[in-house]
C-alpha cells in the first residue's frame, strides 16, 4: 500500500516538474524575444538621432511606408525601449519563481527517494523497459 502510495506521489511530482520546466522555457524564450526587441528598439533610435529633425523619415507599416516626422518615430522607439525593459524585469521576476519552484519540486523528489529506496529501483527499472 504504501508503495503504491509512493510511485503515485512520485508521478505527482514527476507531472509537476514536467509543468514547470515547460513553463521556464516558455519565460526564457519570451525574455529572448523582448531582449530583441528592446535592441531593435535602441539600434533604430541610434540611427535616428544624428539625423536632422527636418529629414523625411519613414514608417513601415506592411509592405507601404508612411512618411511620419522624426519626433514621432523617436518617442516610438523610446516607448518600445521603456516596455520592453519593464516586460523583461516582470519576465526576469517569473523566471526566479519558477527556478525556485523546480528547487522546491526537485528537493521533494529527492526526499521522496531517500524516504523509499526500493522506489528508485522501480523507476529505474521502468525506463530500462
Amino acid at each position: 500500500m504504501a508503495d503504491e502510495a509512493n510511485r503515485a506521489a512520485f508521478f505527482e511530482i514527476q507531472g509537476r516538474m514536467i509543468e514547470l520546466t515547460a513553463k521556464l522555457k516558455q519565460v526564457q524564450t519570451q525574455i529572448r524575444n523582448k531582449e530583441g526587441e528592446k535592441k531593435r528598439a535602441f539600434l533604430t533610435l541610434e540611427e535616428l538621432r544624428p539625423l536632422s529633425d527636418d529629414a523625411n523619415t519613414y514608417k513601415s507599416i506592411g509592405r507601404t511606408f508612411v512618411l511620419e516626422p522624426k519626433s514621432v518615430l523617436v518617442n516610438e522607439q523610446e516607448q518600445k525601449l521603456k516596455d520592453s525593459e519593464s516586460a523583461i524585469a516582470s519576465l526576469q521576476i517569473s523566471k526566479e519563481y519558477i527556478e525556485k519552484q523546480v528547487a522546491e519540486v526537485e528537493n521533494n523528489l529527492r526526499e521522496l527517494l531517500n524516504q523509499d529506496p526500493g522506489l528508485a529501483r522501480q523507476i529505474m527499472s521502468m525506463s530500462v523497459m
